[in-house]
């Protein structure tokens, strides 16, 4: 199963963002994550909607933080991300007439739901600039854009 990598690919991306001086074009962010220039504007649109990002048209333009990164938290990207759906574990049948089947689906949401309760609560509680801040004098080094 192919997993969604875009929640650690972005915040791969604000945090380059947060070390840059000038907007990043989307080809500039699409080369230093591996993919294509359409992908990151699709994917930074829902950030853009969430006043994460800004981007600007023309010479010079691009996308730059819209706040700090210690007011965004990792809640706040995987919610602009359109939550993705966190496992691949699901009910055999949506509703099955068995009341042993139901017993058993019932017991798997109910998990399933905790765990995603739980997960979000982690991104709540931690904000992007938390990622770095007990690296940050080694990451000078990574502030080019081609670094991976």
């Amino acid at each position: 199963m192919r997993h969604d990598s875009r929640l650690s690919r972005v915040l791969h991306a604000l945090l380059h963002l947060d070390q840059m001086t000038e907007p990043a074009t989307s080809e500039l962010i699409a080369s230093m994550l591996g993919t294509n220039a359409a992908v990151v504007r699709r994917t930074m649109a829902g950030l853009r909607a969430a006043g994460i990002v800004t981007s600007t048209k023309g010479h010079r333009g691009g996308l730059s933080l819209a706040k700090p990164l210690d007011d965004i938290s990792l809640l706040d990207i995987y919610t602009a991300l359109g939550s993705p759906a966190l496992f691949a574990i699901g009910n055999d049948e949506d509703e099955p007439k068995c009341m042993l089947a139901r017993a058993a689906n019932a017991a798997t949401m109910q998990a399933l739901e905790a765990a995603r309760r739980e997960f979000e609560d982690k991104l709540r509680a931690t904000s992007v600039a938390e990622l770095t801040a007990d690296r940050r004098p080694e990451m000078v080094t990574c502030g080019s854009m081609e670094h991976r």
